[in-house]
């Protein structure tokens, strides 16, 4: 173990470019939200989280427990020396002494002060069965802990939250031990008593009945840390704020254990724009959305699409009704401006659109469709059609796009035209399997034929049609095929069903999809890849045969 640095005596200064002190947004992603299943971070993930949240401008990022593994020990010594902090301080999580234990001789307080972080969070008992159970000690000795560790802390230069673990249920037991819990930290120098609803069971009327009781009884200044076991995390947190709360825990995306913590992204959004009360620096809240999303990258979790103001789908729209009205005024069906979160408005075209959602998906992709009333028509009847054969053009904007574009051309968009294409799966006599496949095609007056070998028959096809275009098509090196989706439709039995398959491709500086639908998955890949192509070729700026 490393030694403690000197003794401070006065706490460290807060960051030139924080906001100011009276209200927190605390974040323990490093900590809380790594407990999620699934989540697994090295200590680079955790430095270029802290990055993320530093620029987001949270105000304190809990790093992880010093001492408790090398991981979290070496990530604050390396986000000390790494990291800029401008608007953020570090802090190390840990319990209070052990019982019986001087503050002093504690390991792992020595370990806390260690890390060198300016701010210490300490997990404490406030609910007595716990105290007796899993600490098996006194009451007493259980609010001398707390004491002891929090002014020692104090009095090193440190500033000290405590999280009073299971506040809750503790206080439903015995609310007169669990607000002695938040006086005796209070008393001791602990800036903030944080109340937790370690096991997420709890309602936003009952946060704000027992915020608001401790808030009159203690005078302490009081936090919130909600689990989402209820689905009432962001609500509790909420709650919390309007019962007087003036501090947030949360974490990037709701990660952490079980269904998770409260989401730090709609409580930030939340606190802005509903409650008119600025928590991060100028200019900040437009970074929701990328820091929400480059986060959940470094977790390796895919973001999820319906999540409150960042997800993709949250500001989507598809029904016709809705479309006509956000044609006249986007507030019409939309609870704030996307931009203020850094989020799009988005128009989803399926057999529910109607004219407006066609037109404003046009605007949205970049095609004027003028005020030709009858091209609109045509596209609405030519995608209802296609929808009632199993197209879905909702999750599939390329494929669209190159639709669209034919109506308004009057000509399909070919880059190259297919003779024919072949696939062919060889069952070995030693259980091995060859996949290979030939297309036969013309490019710029060429005639090509170019075969593959992949390891299935749609990934032949797709390297044969590579192998084909790329010496006339440079542009198509980069791209390459990042997901493939396969759902066989209602209205057929077993294998003679109909077949759609979804492709997302990629040139590495974004994505696109594109569906097909045949009576098979091979032919329905076909179709689906030969879009992707061609979109690609149209978003590199290839100009079409003619």
């Amino acid at each position: 173990m490393t030694d403690a640095p000197p003794p401070a005596t006065t706490p460290a200064p807060r960051p030139a470019d924080a906001v100011p002190d009276d209200f927190h947004v605390f974040d323990t992603t490093l900590r809380d939200g790594a407990q999620r299943e699934g989540i697994n971070l090295t200590v680079a993930d955790k430095l270029t989280i802290a990055r993320h949240l530093e620029d987001f401008g949270v105000g304190f990022i809990e790093g992880g427990w010093p001492g408790a593994n090398p991981r979290d020990t070496e990530f604050f010594q390396r986000a000390r020396e790494e990291i800029d902090f401008r608007h953020a301080q570090l802090v190390a999580f840990g319990a209070t002494r052990k019982a019986g234990v001087r503050v002093e001789d504690d390991p792992q307080v020595a370990a806390l002060l260690a890390s060198g972080a300016p701010v210490i969070t300490l997990v404490a008992k406030s609910h007595v069965g716990h105290v007796e159970l899993a600490l098996r000690t006194t009451p007493e000795e259980n609010l001398a802990m707390v004491r002891d560790t929090v002014a020692y802390l104090r009095d090193q230069g440190r500033r000290v939250f405590l999280d009073c673990e299971h506040f809750f249920d503790g206080y439903a037991l015995d609310p007169v031990y669990a607000k002695r819990v938040v006086r005796t930290a209070s008393e001791a120098g602990a800036d903030v008593v944080v109340l937790c609803d370690t096991n997420g069971g709890m309602l936003p009327a009952q946060i704000t009945a027992v915020v608001r009781t401790v808030l009159a009884d203690t005078g302490a200044r009081l936090g919130i840390h909600a689990q989402d076991d209820t689905g009432c995390a962001v609500a509790n947190t909420l709650a919390a704020v309007d019962a007087g709360a003036t501090h947030v825990q949360c974490t990037a995306n709701g990660y952490g254990e079980r269904v998770g913590n409260s989401n730090l992204f709609p409580v930030v959004a939340a606190l802005e724009l509903k409650y008119g009360r600025q928590v991060l620096p100028d200019g900040k809240l437009a970074e929701t959305t990328r820091i929400s999303h480059a986060i959940a990258e470094v977790v390796n979790l895919t973001p999820s699409t319906h999540q409150p103001y960042v997800g993709v789908s949250a500001f989507a729209h598809k029904a016709g009704l809705h479309a006509s009205a956000i044609k006249v005024d986007p507030d019409l069906y939309q609870h704030i401006d996307p931009a203020l979160v850094g989020n799009t408005m988005r128009m989803l075209v399926s057999d529910m659109a109607g004219r407006a959602s066609i037109e404003l998906k046009g605007k949205e992709l970049g095609v004027d469709l003028g005020d030709d009333r009858e091209l609109v028509g045509r596209v609405v009847e030519r995608v209802k059609e296609r929808e009632l054969a199993g197209y879905t053009y909702e999750a599939a904007d390329a494929s669209f796009e190159l639709l669209l574009r034919e109506e308004v051309q009057g000509r399909a968009l070919r880059y190259f035209t297919v003779e024919s294409w072949r696939a062919i799966v060889e069952d070995r006599p030693d259980g091995t399997h060859a996949n290979e496949a030939t297309v036969k095609l013309w490019a710029k007056g060429e005639r090509i034929v170019a075969t593959a070998e992949g390891n299935g028959p749609v990934n032949a096809l797709d390297r044969a049609l590579r192998v084909g275009l790329e010496r006339i098509y440079p542009q198509l090196a980069p791209m390459e095929l990042v997901d493939y989706k396969v759902r066989i439709l209602e209205g057929a039995l077993g294998t003679g069903s109909i077949t759609r398959v979804l492709v997302s491709t990629s040139d590495g500086r974004g994505e696109w999809s594109t569906v097909g639908v045949a009576e098979n998955v091979i032919a329905a890949s076909w179709q689906a890849l030969d879009d992707a192509y061609a979109y690609g070729l149209l978003r590199a700026g290839v100009e079409p045969q003619d």
